[in-house]
């Protein structure tokens, strides 16, 4: 039965997508984080779930509206719209102050991790030692992630189609960051960098009635990766949704327990005092992207030794993106009164 919503929740709906866009475009924060504390989580895996067999019969036997009524396609839409919105606006924000202030948002993003946890183990009622055992595992998963060895890019389509179904996880599983393991597939500039600016760069040439495009086969290779990759991540969003959907109806408890521990994992991603390592070619040089970005290949984590103005604003923003999380925590508590 489709949930009958007002206008201002299907605006925060839509600002919920946006938040979860923003989440999915960094390395290390996870969509599925922010669908987690904000409190529609179950409502989207159920949602995807439920794009199956008999939706698709739905879809030719009695129509489109059967259908999406079926699948919840109005919190799907809205949900998604903000998560495009994002893709080209608030995520290049993000970039921007990941540029010019990386070490504060890589804080901010800390402090949120930190409140997730909190908030998410508050919730969880009847720890035991069973569940202190997946939570345990979940966290042992979440740090040995953090530390594996990046691959070099590969944009043979078969395993861009595999990076899709891997790389939608942010989404669905909280704490498993879909940039990340992007990263860690070395596909990361190619699909979240090289090929969104390829598609942004051809409407633009469409809008302008300009298809010279057609004949740049850098371009179109592009625009084919994106095609491949979109198609990888919706297979994965159905077959993660339905494997999750049946992990919450039949162990919900046991399941929370190992996403808290692999969010809490993933503390290690976005640990905020870190250096860039970039990606060399054979002769040492720095390898740069078509847009003459440095290509990062992994992260260098170290222990502050300045305890000067820059590590008391660090403190600053960890504790801005706890509080931040604590301002959803109690909205969810007010409203859901």
């Amino acid at each position: 039965m489709a949930v009958v919503r007002k206008f201002s929740d299907k605006v925060w709906l839509v600002f919920k997508g946006l938040a979860m866009g923003a989440a999915n475009k960094v390395p290390g924060v996870s969509g599925g984080v922010v669908a987690f504390v904000v409190g529609f989580y179950e409502e989207f895996i159920y949602s995807l779930q439920k794009i199956n067999r008999k939706a698709l019969a739905l879809l030719f036997n009695r129509g489109f509206k059967s259908f999406y009524q079926y699948v919840n396609g109005q919190f799907l839409t809205l949900l998604f719209l903000g998560m495009i919105i994002s893709y080209f606006s608030v995520s290049k924000i993000l970039d921007y102050f990941l540029i010019h202030f990386e070490l504060y948002v890589w804080s901010t993003f800390f402090g949120m991790i930190i409140g997730s946890v909190y908030h998410m183990a508050k919730e969880f009622k009847g720890w035991n030692r069973k569940y202190i055992l997946f939570l345990t595992l979940g966290i042992i998963a979440g740090i040995s992630i953090s530390f594996l060895e990046p691959a070099t890019e590969n944009d043979n389509l078969f395993f861009v189609f595999f990076c899709g179904i891997i790389g939608v996880s942010g989404m669905t599983l909280p704490g498993l960051s879909g940039s990340f393991i992007l990263i860690l597939m070395g596909n990361y500039v190619l699909l979240l960098v090289d090929s969104v600016n390829a598609l942004f760069d051809t409407i633009s040439d469409i809008i302008r009635w300009n298809f010279d495009f057609v004949d740049d086969p850098s371009r179109i290779r592009l625009i084919k990766v994106l095609v491949v990759f979109t198609l990888g991540s919706v297979a994965g969003l159905v077959t993660l949704s339905q494997f999750l959907g049946f992990l919450l109806k039949k162990y919900k408890r046991t399941t929370y327990a190992i996403l808290i521990g692999f969010i809490t994992g993933s503390l290690g991603v976005v640990w905020p005092w870190k250096k860039k390592v970039f990606e060399l070619d054979r002769f040492g040089n720095i390898v740069y992207d078509a847009n003459g970005r440095e290509i990062i290949h992994n992260y260098e984590r170290y222990y502050p030794s300045d305890f000067g103005v820059d590590f008391a604003l660090v403190i600053f923003f960890i504790f801005v993106g706890i509080l931040i999380l604590l301002a959803l925590d109690w909205y969810q508590y007010k409203f859901k009164k």
